[in-house]
């Protein structure tokens, strides 16, 4: 039996703004730049009860939350952050994975330390990066990744929550599917439409049927429903690739895209600037009407070095689909691949 740690930083980029700067505490900051094609980076919990989220065009922010203070973002302060965090973790195990600059799993199993209990090790941690840092942080603790990330997000912001391996069951049974990695729009829809709108719903629906649905994902969905997830804290995992996508609500003319196609690579690209590696080929993903899935691909010789070169190749890559134009298309992707550190993307711009 695992005991896993999902550690999770609290509003992370906008508290770090408010922890530098006194005079935006306690007020709705949002992280982002300003201008037509920004989107949200972050946003204090003052600004979220506006309903201002991450990846939110920076405009629709705006209109949310009119007296709304922008900050643009300073990521080398961020990621300075996140190492004095990591360095924390290490202190307790070597099983750690980072998801991005605010959050990482750890496997506390066999803990370097000799707290008694998963729980007072997430409690040490936490004391830990409030002392170091001035930040708060959640944690859930769990047998499982999956279980664990669920309780990190239970008692938001400054939280801690534990689901025991006999709690899991009856814990899941009441949540809405709409809750599990993966689950957008567009699948919980279809989810809804046959009547499976929590995770007793998804255990209670034919397996069979799930898979011939949804494939294997299908199962999967049913596994995590049960609160079974055998995925291992990996700590030498590192991003390779991040990506956005949508299905359209009818299908469309690959001119008909772009739009889209700049709203997925705002959202694609925010996600990017969470992590501390750098991709550097630029990915469009189209499925024609009759599910024909169509990639094509770019590496510049410099990675994008902002949100509108990013957009300008990936529309650039819009002219390499040969299909006649009168095509139609059921779903657009946008993403980013071939990540390398930072540090290594800093030393060929310089070659550059």
């Amino acid at each position: 039996m695992r005991k896993i740690v999902h550690i999770d930083m609290d509003a992370f980029y906008a508290s770090v703004e408010q922890r530098d700067d006194a005079s935006l505490r306690g007020k709705p900051v949002v992280v982002a730049w300003r201008g037509a094609r920004s989107v949200v980076c972050a946003a204090s919990y003052e600004a979220r009860k506006f309903g201002v989220r991450s990846a939110m065009p920076a405009l629709r922010a705006a209109r949310l939350c009119p007296q709304a203070i922008f900050v643009p973002p300073d990521f080398s302060r961020y990621r300075a952050v996140s190492k004095q965090v990591r360095e924390i973790f290490l202190k307790h195990t070597d099983l750690v994975e980072p998801l991005s600059l605010d959050e990482a799993y750890l496997d506390v199993t066999e803990p370097k330390t000799d707290f008694s209990s998963a729980t007072a090790i997430a409690k040490a941690i936490r004391a830990e990066i409030f002392a170091t840092t001035r930040l708060t942080a959640s944690a859930g603790i769990a047998p499982n990744k999956f279980l664990a990330k669920i309780a990190s997000d239970w008692r938001k912001p400054d939280g801690l929550f534990v689901i025991k391996p006999e709690q899991a069951e009856a814990f899941l049974a009441p949540l809405d599917v709409a809750r599990i990695p993966g689950v957008g729009k567009v699948m919980n829809a279809k989810l809804e439409a046959l009547g499976v709108h929590t995770c007793a719903d998804l255990r209670a629906f034919d397996a069979r049927e799930l898979e011939r649905r949804f494939g294997r994902y299908g199962l999967r969905l049913r596994e995590l429903s049960l609160g079974i997830d055998e995925r291992r804290v990996n700590p030498d995992q590192s991003v390779q690739s991040i990506s956005s996508e949508d299905t359209f609500a009818h299908d469309v003319l690959l001119a008909e895209i772009e739009p889209t196609i700049r709203q997925l690579a705002a959202k694609t690209w925010a996600a990017a600037r969470k992590t501390d590696r750098v991709g550097r080929t630029v990915v469009l993903k189209l499925k024609t009407a009759d599910f024909h899935i169509i990639t094509r691909s770019h590496t510049p010789p410099l990675p994008p070095q902002t949100e509108e070169s990013f957009v300008t190749h990936t529309l650039g890559l819009c002219a390499r689909v040969e299909l006649p134009p009168r095509t139609r298309y059921r779903l657009v992707g946008v993403g980013l691949a071939n990540f390398i550190d930072a540090e290594e993307s800093l030393a060929q711009s310089e070659m550059f």
